[in-house]
């Protein structure tokens, strides 16, 4: 019978930080599923969100020395170092020739006779076009780019609580369309 390894957080991170190849096989075990279903969420391809998985994995470990349980949890800092990694990679110019280059046929027998609904299809982007210019410029870039609020504040080049203030009213604003 194969005994079944079971770590503590702290415990996990001090075994990461001597290299044992055990705690990083149980990480990857526990993990993978997770922090793949969130780059593919992003990424939108399979096979890139894959190989998104394997960078953040030698990211993490790599850089476990840097990650600071004062700060949060193990699974959040590498949920962002996923979640980063997935962003990079939609915004590299090899991803975005090869989704250029895509032919029309992946998608569109995927799609003939879909019941699926997605926010394009329940009208929430001609909801976001309704709000006031300096809302809709927020939401689109935060909520269908997947930009973060401080790199939208450096963007536009606005304070960080601007950008958070108006982003709230905008939500705030999108539940009232939607309830009507």
């Amino acid at each position: 019978m194969e005994q079944v390894l079971q770590y503590s957080e702290s415990e996990l991170v001090l075994l990461l930080s001597r290299r044992n190849e055990t705690a990083f096989s149980y990480l990857y075990d526990h993990y993978s599923g997770a922090l793949y279903t969130s780059i593919l969420t992003i990424v939108g391809d399979q096979e890139a969100a894959a190989d998104t998985l394997q960078e953040v994995f030698i990211k993490i470990f790599r850089q476990i020395d840097s990650y600071d349980s004062s700060k949060g949890r193990l699974y959040t800092w590498m949920l962002n170092i996923a979640r980063n990694a997935a962003i990079d990679t939609t915004r590299s110019k090899g991803f975005q020739k090869t989704k250029q280059n895509q032919e029309l046929s992946e998608n569109v027998y995927d799609l003939a006779g879909s019941s699926e609904i997605k926010s394009d299809d329940i009208g929430l982007r001609k909801l976001v076009h309704g709000l006031r210019p300096e809302w809709r410029v927020l939401v689109e870039l935060s909520y269908f780019e997947g930009y973060t609020q401080d790199e939208i504040a450096k963007m536009l080049d606005i304070p960080l609580g601007t950008v958070k203030t108006r982003l709230r009213a905008a939500l705030k604003e999108l539940h009232k369309l939607i309830k009507e």
